[in-house]
């Protein structure tokens, strides 16, 4: 949980919360239907956007090698998976505390290129299916998984069809 929102549940304890922690706590609230619908439709369209992303990634990348590519892949599903929750929660420390493995990921299967067109693929699809404010909410989250694994942009060529229902 969001590390504000824990120490205002902290302090309900000890005395009744001020108008600034009420205030904190109502914008969280007032935002939480809005992150349970956005969190809903990942969760829902999670294959259908992945694909795309997939699909689309195997074209920048025809000639990479497939564990790769598939490693890639399965590293995006559980850092969207991260994100959402974090999302949620309104805690972007959850999410940097469920990526920070990723970096390795990355260097062991030398993947900086394709792991950094994937989250621009990914930014992209999410831009288009999602409105602003839904996109808000989410944004954060992928920034930090983004600033984990670096920002690196070059586009190289990859291989296989592959389906995301399939890696997992």
């Amino acid at each position: 949980m969001n590390s504000n929102l824990e120490t205002i549940f902290n302090e309900a304890e000890k005395r009744y919360l001020t108008t600034d922690e009420l205030g904190t706590m109502g914008n969280y609230v007032d935002s939480l239907p809005t992150r349970l619908s956005v969190y809903r439709w990942l969760r829902d369209q999670e294959v259908e956007l992945l694909q795309t992303v997939a699909d689309q990634l195997q074209q920048e990348y025809s000639q990479a090698s497939v564990p790769v590519m598939e490693q890639c892949i399965k590293n995006g599903v559980l850092a969207l998976r991260s994100c959402a929750m974090a999302m949620l929660m309104l805690d972007d420390n959850y999410v940097h505390d469920r990526v920070s493995w990723l970096k390795q990921s990355q260097q062991n299967y030398q993947s900086q290129e394709m792991d950094a067109s994937f989250y621009r693929l990914l930014d992209k699809q999410l831009s288009r299916l999602l409105n602003t404010q839904q996109l808000s909410l989410l944004q954060p989250s992928l920034n930090v998984v983004q600033n984990v694994l670096g920002d690196r942009a070059r586009a190289v060529e990859a291989s296989e069809n592959l389906s995301v229902s399939s890696l997992f």
